[in-house]
C-alpha cells in the first residue's frame, strides 16, 4: 500500500533531516535552517510520503518564472530519495508523480531533474516519463 503523500511542512524537520542522510551520493550533513530555508522559498515545495509513522520518501520541487514560453513556469526537482528499508514498494513514484501533478496544476511548461552516472536511478525516471533524448545536463560544482 502506497502511503498518504502531502507537502512537509516544519513539523517533519526531524523526519526528513533523517531521511536526506539517505541520500546515496553527496555530503550527510544535513541542517534544519536549511530545510526550513527550503520549505519558505517562493515556488518550493516538498512532498512527502508518510507511513510507519515517518516518512518514508520525499521529493522537492522548485518552481521557477521564465521569461519565455509566455513566462510560464518550469521545475525543477531535487533529492528525490526513499528510506532504505522501502524501496522498492512504489513510494519514490508516488512522491515524485505528486510533484509532477503539482507543477502541471500551477501551468509549467517542463520539468527538468538531473540524477548521477554512478547511480542507478536513470531507468527509474524513464518509467515515471523523463528522457534525456533533448537536453544534455551539465554541472558546474563552486570550488
Amino acid at each position: 500500500m502506497i502511503p498518504r503523500v502531502r507537502p512537509l511542512g516544519g513539523e517533519d524537520t526531524e523526519a526528513a533531516l533523517s531521511l536526506y542522510t539517505a541520500l546515496t551520493l553527496g555530503p550527510k550533513e544535513v541542517s534544519a535552517q536549511a530545510f526550513h530555508d527550503v520549505l519558505g522559498h517562493p515556488g518550493s515545495i516538498v512532498f512527502g510520503a508518510e507511513g510507519a509513522g515517518t516518512i518514508l520518501g520525499m521529493a522537492t520541487l522548485h518552481l521557477l518564472p521564465n521569461v519565455t514560453w509566455g513566462g510560464r513556469p518550469y521545475g525543477l526537482v531535487e533529492n528525490v530519495v526513499t528510506h532504505p528499508d522501502h524501496r522498492g514498494q512504489g513510494i519514490g513514484r508516488a512522491v515524485l508523480t505528486a510533484a509532477l501533478d503539482y507543477a502541471w496544476h500551477k501551468n509549467a511548461y517542463k520539468i527538468m531533474l538531473m540524477t548521477g552516472q554512478k547511480r542507478s536511478a536513470k531507468g527509474f525516471y524513464e518509467a515515471v516519463g523523463f528522457s534525456s533524448e533533448d537536453k544534455h545536463a551539465m554541472v558546474i560544482r563552486n570550488p
